[in-house]
């Protein structure tokens, strides 16, 4: 007599396809974005689902910064976070927030990649340089054929980055008028892998203004020492460097002439925070589109997770927060096309949006249950990357006072 083996059924698990666009748009909120928007939208998508989904959970796991990435972005003119560059066509604000969007629904350090490059060095560079300065860096950076990097947190001066301590004093060696910085920075992007630092210090000495200005650095100036910062548990594919900065001479033609104040800096950041708040709709976006494909896809009880009301209710609380983040951006976005925008207006963006992509990241991942912790699932990795970006540019405490002395007239900061 024969024994068989008694068959198994529904014990090995299905692998699941998690990571399909929905085209989530529930109120129509980028209804009025043009074709080329949409072109530039699309584009970004297709490099999402074709390069880097592919890869992009080694590189994080790894700890890796994929440069074959960056420069492929370069390539396909998605550096630039909406920067006019000479000899590029222009990209309309809403176009830039829909790849920002898009970028981020892939990944958080390749979006930040993006955001570094072309919205802060780049950024600082044609709104603050020289025409010379433009001429040098615009075309490079945009093309990904130099890295940049902005630097201006310090290890003591993070959310009051106003008071900043890195210095500059005016010297002239060898005949060369130029400036001696001293100081540190810390948290800087590309700060210790790219080639050239935007940097902020306090202009002091006789003939110091105490006030804060930019300078264009090369990273193998003597003195300039950056170490790529470890140990991180959120955008692990971009490094992010603390510099110590040791008597660097630079030449007085390294000063941005319109970077003269915290005001200038201001300027650039103002910009950016839009641009974090379009991550955080992609982070969230990302998150809603696991959990919606999942729920459909993971059977419990005999049935799909989808057939639960209680899943039911938390997709729609996850929509309707992802439909109120949509809608926020692109109306601000309207208002930096018609040069309305206020900084409490970013402020409050961002406040609202990163707020809004942590809760829909919670609740991804918590419905996901045990496999929601696994990078090959996606929503592990935005989210924990979706805590630096409610950190970075301005934290939600610093974003609340800034709207908040809006509000009252009255400033809380000291």
């Amino acid at each position: 007599m024969t024994t068989e083996n008694p068959v198994r059924r529904n014990v090995t698990e299905p692998d699941y396809d998690l990571s399909q666009p929905l085209d989530i748009d529930y109120a129509g909120a980028f209804s009025d974005a043009t074709p080329a928007d949409r072109e530039l939208q699309h584009r970004v998508r297709t490099f999402v689902q074709d390069e880097v989904l592919p890869v992009i959970d080694g590189y994080w796991e790894r700890a890796e910064v994929p440069f074959g990435l960056a420069k492929r972005m370069g390539e396909l003119d998605f550096l630039r976070d909406g920067v006019d560059v000479p000899g590029s066509p222009r990209i309309s604000l809403m176009g830039a927030g829909l790849a920002e969007m898009e970028m981020s629904r892939g990944d958080g350090s390749v979006a930040t990649i993006c955001g570094v490059q072309g919205g802060l060095a780049l950024r600082s560079i044609q709104l603050l340089g020289s025409d010379e300065q433009k001429a040098q860096w615009l075309g490079p950076l945009a093309r990904g054929e130099k890295l940049g990097a902005f630097a201006l947190t310090e290890p003591t001066h993070g959310s009051d980055s106003v008071s900043l301590e890195t210095t500059a004093r005016r010297e002239t060696r060898d005949g060369v008028e130029g400036f001696v910085i001293d100081g540190e920075k810390k948290w800087i992007g590309f700060g210790s892998c790219g080639d050239i630092t935007v940097l902020w210090a306090r202009l002091v000495g006789k003939d110091g203004d105490n006030q804060v200005h930019g300078f264009l650095v090369p990273q193998d100036t003597p003195g300039y020492a950056a170490t790529t910062i470890e140990g991180k548990v959120s955008l692990r594919a971009i490094w992010q460097a603390h510099i110590v900065l040791t008597d660097v001479f630079v030449p007085a033609s390294a000063v941005l002439p319109g970077g003269r104040s915290f005001k200038d800096t201001a300027r650039v950041l103002q910009a950016t925070r839009l641009g974090v708040a379009w991550s955080a709709v992609g982070h969230a976006t990302a998150c809603y589109e696991t959990a919606v494909a999942y729920a459909k896809q993971r059977v419990q009880f005999g049935r799909p997770l989808a057939a639960n009301q209680m899943v039911q209710e938390r997709l729609t609380r996850m929509l309707s927060t992802l439909t109120q983040m949509q809608l926020l951006v692109a109306q601000m976005t309207r208002l930096d096309e018609a040069g309305q925008l206020s900084g409490p207006q970013a402020s409050i963006a961002k406040y609202t949006c990163t707020r809004g992509a942590r809760e829909i990241a919670a609740s991804a991942r918590d419905m996901l249950g045990g496999n929601g912790i696994l990078l090959a699932n996606r929503v592990a990795r935005h989210f924990a990357d979706v805590e630096a970006l409610h950190t970075y540019e301005g934290t939600e405490s610093v974003q609340a006072l800034i709207v908040g002395r809006d509000i009252t007239g009255v400033s809380a900061f000291v």
